[in-house]
């Protein structure tokens, strides 16, 4: 049987999030006259490293970087609770990074923060204007200028490294501004020069708009400013460079974790085996719908009994397919079950998060399909008026979820008027007042759970979110079922924490589903094509 690790979800290459661009994606360096970018090598540093040498530039006062908190591990069920081990796991997470992390300037810690640095430039003009100026603090930001250059550099770099050196030499500078001839002018074009070469494609802007800036002390400010963002790039490029070993170390340690608690405790797996025997149930078994009926109230079907039914079905299953039936089974948990899977305890907070989202999708495109089947084809291509209908829905989610009846009626009202307006904005036709009853009618009827254009929504995302599991998010995004190209970017976001969140687990216990499922699909009924992982 095909391991179950090797049975993830394929990982679309889209799905990362830009965010601010680390040297990796932007080409970091361009030495001498070479205007390419080159790919850098890979990291020699960890991030604490980076992190240090970034900060001990002392006089970067117009940024502030968020400390990066590398993630601990979990462990499993009851054992993971009674250890009280913590985990944060950011490689899950599509890839945001830390940028220019200012305070408020509205609040008290923000005004205090820009008046020291306000004074502190002034200062800094006040020296350099004087007769004869005093480089003291000039020559203080030139080597912490210095310093930041240096940070960036790649270890290959040498030759580049010994041109700021010698540029910006301490000793040199400091007997120039004894004989007062240190030309801060000349020194900040050189470094400007030298950002272009370092910095990343999304920076080239900002270094670009300091060239325009006459102030000396004005420049001094901006290049600082944009250093900040530079270090914290090659911050975020190292993260993400050391990503796969930081996952791969946080696998192997779940995974030693649980089996310390397994060995500990024989019957730990025995809620994840219930589980995973009723989603092979679900698919042998066409009465039982998991959209229709709430599988995870059911006891669960005992593993001999799963075998069976799985024998006598017609269509041969696979891990996979399996597998995915039971993490879509986990969006439908009844609250009051208690038999929540062991290998997934930790993972039950996301899971509710993912549910309530579904759930709010659910309304969403409800309200958007009777919407636009009462608005015609003219109002529904516009952009403006389905934005318009999102908006209104989402401000409402909250008091759905506590008085339903109530926001589908004021939702209702509120659609009914927009569609009428905006027909009469554009010289269409209006709603006659047999089709607004009709409108309103129906949409008020979308808080009832059994509605059957909610039920439909429902059951269609259910199956985009499977096709996510085997597919992908991208090709699952390429034959949408009627009703849901209208939460188009809502479905895609959703698609891709459930892929991370199941990706993730099937990579730590992967090994025990892989025993459990042998219990509970025959060889002959295996299906033999190979689920390709990316």
């Amino acid at each position: 049987m095909q391991d179950v690790e090797d049975c993830v979800a394929p990982q679309d290459p889209g799905a990362e999030e830009s965010g601010s661009c680390g040297p990796d994606a932007a080409g970091l360096a361009r030495e001498g006259e070479r205007s390419s970018r080159e790919r850098p090598a890979a990291p020699t540093e960890t991030v604490n490293e980076v992190s240090k040498r970034s900060n001990k530039t002392g006089m970067n006062n117009d940024f502030h970087m968020e400390e990066v908190v590398l993630p601990p591990s979990r462990s499993s069920e009851e054992g993971v609770k009674d250890s009280a081990l913590p985990r944060r796991r950011p490689f899950l997470k599509s890839g945001k990074k830390k940028e220019d992390l200012r305070l408020c300037s509205s609040c008290p810690e923000g005004k205090v923060k820009e008046a020291v640095h306000n004074d502190f430039w002034d200062h800094l003009k006040e020296q350099l204007s004087a007769t004869p100026p005093d480089f003291g603090c000039a020559l203080d930001l030139l080597n912490d200028t210095k310093e930041i250059l240096l940070s960036l550099l790649l270890p290959r770099q040498n030759r580049l490294r010994s041109e700021i050196e010698a540029a910006l030499d301490a000793d040199f500078l400091k007997q120039e501004a004894e004989r007062g001839a240190l030309d801060i002018s000349s020194l900040s074009k050189y470094i400007l020069n030298m950002m272009t070469l370092l910095c990343a494609p999304v920076r080239d802007k900002a270094v670009q708009t300091l060239e325009d800036i006459t102030d000396p002390v004005g420049l001094l400010r901006g290049i600082f400013q944009v250093l900040g963002l530079m270090k914290m790039d090659m911050v975020n490029y190292t993260i993400q460079s050391l990503q796969p070993q930081l996952q791969e170390h946080s696998i192997q340690y779940e995974r030693a974790k649980f089996q310390e608690q397994l060995d500990q405790q024989p019957g730990l797996l025995d809620h994840t085996t219930k589980w995973l025997a009723q989603a092979a149930a679900d698919l042998t078994m066409p009465s039982t719908c998991p959209n229709s009926a709430d599988s995870s109230g059911v006891a669960g079907l005992s593993p001999d009994e799963a075998a069976s039914s799985a024998a006598s079905s017609a269509e041969p299953l696979s891990p996979a397919v399996v597998l995915s039936q039971g993490f879509l089974n986990l969006l439908l948990w009844d609250p009051e079950n208690e038999e929540f899977p062991e290998t997934l305890q930790m993972d039950r907070p996301q899971l509710q998060e993912l549910e309530a989202q579904l759930q709010q999708l659910t309304i969403l495109a409800s309200v958007l399909l009777v919407a636009s089947s009462f608005s015609g084809s003219v109002l529904c291509g516009s952009p403006q008026f389905m934005d318009k209908m999102k908006r209104l829905t989402k401000a409402l989610m909250e008091e759905f979820n506590a008085r339903p009846e109530d926001a589908m009626q004021t939702l209702s009202e509120q659609v009914s008027q927009e569609i009428h307006q905006s027909l009469r904005s554009m010289g269409l036709a209006a709603l006659s007042s047999d089709n607004t009853a009709s409108l309103i009618r129906q949409l008020q009827n979308i808080a009832k759970k059994e509605n059957c254009v909610r039920g439909v929504i429902d059951q269609r995302i259910h199956l985009f979110l499977k096709c996510c599991l085997l597919l992908g998010v991208q090709r699952s995004l390429l034959d949408l079922p009627g009703g849901l190209t209208l939460i188009e970017p809502e479905l895609a976001e959703l698609g891709q924490k459930f892929i991370n969140l199941t990706q993730y687990n099937q990579q730590v216990f992967g090994p025990y589903y892989t025993e459990i499922l042998k219990t509970l699909i025959p060889p002959g009924q295996e299906l033999k094509t190979k689920v390709e992982a990316l």
